[in-house]
């Protein structure tokens, strides 16, 4: 049986700071990533998974088809449909590139896999500055994003409702699923499964596309949104290995 190949394009952040010490000042500078707890999951699952942080999307993120072709299912996670628009090539010297959203959904349309996962640089993410709304990305998932900063904190804690508890992504996970602590507000496109709500808001919804499959996942793969009692949770793995599978099962 051939090996899943996966690619998780997003999930990092550099952060500075300048510490103040009476008179004198300095400034620190930390790159972090938001992968650990899927990582593991990966590995467990023995899925060939690559990892292309933020900052280096723009200039490595495929720019063909046969190059997404090396994967079975793409993940965008916190990176802002800019990163991908926006190639060196024509941000800082003007050349024509490919563009990488309308290339992802004819690879989806072809018989890719997408998954969305949510952030604040997700969907519309903080201010609207994903920018995922009115793009082929949009086209091709199974909902619809708002124009507007679409973040939904929910510190108390928000509750995960199963609407489809047979379907293959969420079959034989344990209820109930720990609270989640924020999620992307989306609504659901009339030909889409709905698989599980968030607050009464689609938090797990999949699409058939053209001869390829869409997931969106609302809220974060891990924290602050997926707190660590969610990604140290028995169901946790169970629940992205079990999307993967469907994701990359053709019939």
């Amino acid at each position: 049986m051939a090996t899943t190949r996966v690619l998780l394009a997003g999930e990092s952040w550099v952060s500075s700071s300048t510490h103040f010490k009476g008179w004198d000042f300095f400034s620190s500078t930390v790159y972090e990533t938001g992968i650990h707890y899927l990582q593991q999951v990966m590995a467990d699952a023995a899925i060939d998974f690559t990892f292309l942080p933020g900052h280096l999307a723009a200039t490595e993120f495929p720019t063909s088809q046969d190059e997404l072709d090396q994967f079975d299912v793409l993940i965008l996670s916190d990176l802002g449909a800019n990163t991908l628009l926006l190639h060196p090539d024509t941000w800082l010297r003007g050349k024509s590139v490919p563009n990488r959203l309308k290339l992802i959904n004819t690879w989806v349309k072809d018989g890719g896999a997408l998954m969305m996962c949510g952030g604040y640089y997700s969907f519309a993410g903080i201010y609207g500055a994903a920018k995922y709304y009115r793009t082929p990305i949009e086209e091709v998932l199974p909902v619809n994003i708002y124009t507007f900063d679409d973040r939904l904190e929910t510190p108390e804690g928000a509750t995960v409702e199963i609407i489809q508890p047979e379907h293959p992504i969420v079959r034989n996970i344990p209820a109930p699923w720990p609270a989640l602590l924020g999620f992307n507000e989306l609504t659901l496109k009339a030909d889409a499964d709905l698989i599980a709500t968030v607050n009464g808001h689609p938090l797990l919804a999949v699409r058939e596309v053209g001869k390829g499959k869409t997931m969106a996942w609302a809220s974060d793969i891990g924290p602050h949104w997926c707190p660590e009692p969610f990604a140290t949770w028995e169901g946790y793995g169970r629940l992205w290995q079990q999307s993967i599978a469907w994701l990359s099962q053709h019939d």
